[in-house]
């Protein structure tokens, strides 16, 4: 679980993109939920646009894949190797995984960005690709982290080589502060 409490256009502000007619105010997103992604156009610019939190499972599994763990999997590797694939998920704040769980956002940057991957299928969808823990935090906490990109390399996840942008795909040198939504 994520949130993202800010408006499309502040969102496309802070990741230099396009708002388009994107009306998104702000709140939870919750598997299976909507929420804006920025893709980079045909044209080359980036976009917001609207995609379902979930990507169809693979032809044996049952549920949507939320997050992008393995790399190598032949599920996601051709997704990967296609720029026009990769997206970046805007974001406030995110929820640890493990036991307890704690809400975490980026000390420097209110509005960042996680790397992520979209798919056309019935439903425009998207993930969020995943690395271990930093072990900056107890396991408790976090055991696994989304991928969040800093700012010069929103270009770099979206344009890149495969092999220039898995560079990227690991714990973010940013650094993390405790969030409390109660």
């Amino acid at each position: 679980m994520y949130r993202l409490d800010a408006p499309a256009d502040r969102i496309a502000a802070a990741l230099g993109a396009d708002p388009g007619r994107d009306v998104w105010q702000g709140g939870g997103v919750v598997p299976g939920g909507f929420a804006p992604v920025v893709i980079r156009a045909k044209d080359r610019t980036r976009r917001l646009v609207p995609r379902q939190w979930g990507v169809p499972p693979p032809p044996r599994g049952t549920h949507v894949v939320t997050y992008v763990r393995n790399l190598e999997s032949p599920f996601w590797i051709g997704t990967l190797r296609h720029t026009e694939f990769r997206c970046l998920v805007p974001a406030t704040g995110f929820h640890g995984t493990g036991g307890k769980g704690a809400w975490f956002g980026v000390q420097t940057y209110p509005v960042f960005a996680f790397a992520g991957i979209w798919r056309d299928s019935e439903v425009p969808s998207f993930a969020i690709l995943t690395t271990a823990g930093d072990g900056l935090y107890p396991a408790e906490q976090v055991t696994t982290l989304p991928v969040i990109l800093r700012p010069e390399d929103y270009g770099v996840w979206l344009a890149a080589d495969w092999k220039v942008a898995q560079g990227l795909v690991g714990p973010s040198p940013l650094s993390l502060r405790q969030i409390d939504y109660s």
